[in-house]
């Protein structure tokens, strides 16, 4: 069986009990920025986009240069398409005034935020890095391994549920900062990732605190990843309820998004597709995604959506990770001319 394919089934046993294992747990880490917020639904973007029709009545108003947002969505090893699509905005002199990232968007997001060139970020994604520090051991071992890390539950150890605890990808991400305690509120650009909250099912913005540990939180996949504790509240993937941040960045203060959607096209299949194990779930996953990305891009100015088909959330894969930055520069380069227009109507954001 694929480890894809295990993960998936593991995903769907959460409808009956939990996988536990034992691994560092992330400590609490004050934090006086969470911000609630709410996935926008069809009838809030079909709604906005009627009150849009005319940009310009939009941006009536406004005394300064509109502010131009970056919306970054989630989609594991697909994220490598995200450095693909900002190496095209950055060679043509496209700046942002703010950035909002979920689960892998918030990664590339906040380093970008950082001042990292999407050319220094390229290796890392491409050799597949990345992936493998976010799941340091394959799955199928640390399934295997389960019935070890029980043991420890009967000496009073008891972590929060997922086979990975964070604590690799948060050293890994902290070693190619300029220092290991970046704050939100020191980066270049204002930054925002948006995570889960398990406690009260609400989605929330991380706009403030440690960069690496929003990173982390934004990123803790359910089952594969253990939740991270913030003050009151246990952060899991904001890709849960909020996969694509297009309303998200209009609440930071954009009033142009331009959105990375790197979900895989949702397209008609034939019944033949459906027959190996695991293809039901990845479908039912790869519409829950579609469903909860549609309204939101519906909200985005310009949305640039590379195809990602074929290409796992769990990929390690140097090929898969290669085939998404293409991707991304691809869909970036069709995208230039309405961004150009775009940006020409409003006075925006180009050296």
């Amino acid at each position: 069986m694929r480890p894809g394919s295990f993960l998936l089934s593991l995903l769907l046993s959460i409808l009956c009990g939990s996988v536990q294992s034992f691994a560092y747990v992330m400590p609490v880490f004050a934090s006086d920025s969470v911000q609630l917020t709410k996935a926008a639904d069809l009838t809030e973007a079909i709604q906005f986009q009627s009150q849009a029709q005319a940009l310009e009545r939009r941006l009536e108003g406004l005394s300064t240069r509109p502010k131009i947002g970056l919306a970054l969505g989630g989609g594991g090893a697909r994220g490598a398409a995200h450095v693909g699509v900002l190496k095209v905005l950055e060679r043509e002199g496209i700046k942002f005034d703010c950035v909002v990232g979920t689960s892998i968007g918030s990664v590339v997001g906040g380093f970008y935020c950082l001042g990292v060139k999407p050319e220094e970020m390229e290796e890392p994604v491409v050799s597949a890095r990345v992936m493998r520090q976010f799941m340091t051991v394959p799955i199928a071992f640390q399934v295997m391994a389960l019935p070890f890390f029980y043991i420890s539950r009967f000496f009073g150890v008891k972590s929060y549920d997922g086979l990975y605890g964070g604590k690799a990808f948060k050293e890994h991400l902290m070693a190619g900062m300029s220092t290991r305690d970046v704050e939100i509120e020191e980066l270049k650009i204002p930054f925002a990732a948006v995570t889960f909250n398990l406690l009260d099912g609400e989605t929330y913005l991380i706009k403030k605190g440690h960069l690496a540990r929003a990173m982390t939180a934004s990123c803790a996949v359910p089952v594969l990843r253990k939740p991270i504790p913030i003050d009151d509240y246990l952060m899991s993937d904001g890709g849960l309820v909020c996969n694509l941040p297009v309303k998200q960045c209009r609440e930071m203060g954009a009033d142009i998004v331009i959105a990375v959607n790197i979900d895989e096209p949702f397209e008609k299949q034939d019944a033949e597709k459906f027959r190996p194990f695991g293809s039901v779930g990845r479908r039912a996953i790869a519409w829950k995604l579609a469903s909860i990305d549609k309204p939101q891009g519906m909200m985005a100015d310009i949305l640039i959506h590379p195809d990602t088909s074929g290409i796992s959330l769990i990929s390690t894969k140097r090929a898969d990770a290669r085939r998404a930055l293409l991707a991304g520069e691809k869909a970036a380069e069709e995208a230039l001319p309405a961004i150009r227009a775009l940006l020409k109507k409003v006075g925006g954001n180009t050296d």
